[in-house]
């Protein structure tokens, strides 16, 4: 079984605030775009660094407002934000 790691969000200038854990980097994107305001049109770049390491996940991600599905549970509301993400390339930091 894998274990969760920890992936810290940066900025353009190489700031880094939020963490987010996953199992791959994926999961943690998915969760990072769920958190910003990016659209379809207009997708985020999330870059996601793997804690430990020099490797930086380079992902769009953008939300989309969704039905929810049909076995929601009754607190769930009728729409919902679904989150999409795409990778781009992994670039290694000096």
């Amino acid at each position: 079984m894998s274990e969760t790691k920890n992936f810290v969000l940066r900025d353009e200038n190489g700031n880094e605030h939020g963490v987010f854990t996953g199992k791959q980097p994926r999961q943690a994107a998915l969760k990072a775009a769920n958190k910003e305001n990016g659209t379809k049109s207009k997708p985020m770049t999330l870059r996601l660094r793997e804690r430990g390491t020099k490797k930086v996940h380079v992902f769009n991600g953008w939300k989309e407002i969704v039905d929810a599905p049909k076995n929601k549970p009754d607190w769930m509301p009728d729409k919902i934000n679904k989150p999409f993400v795409k990778k781009v390339c992994i670039e290694n930091l000096e």
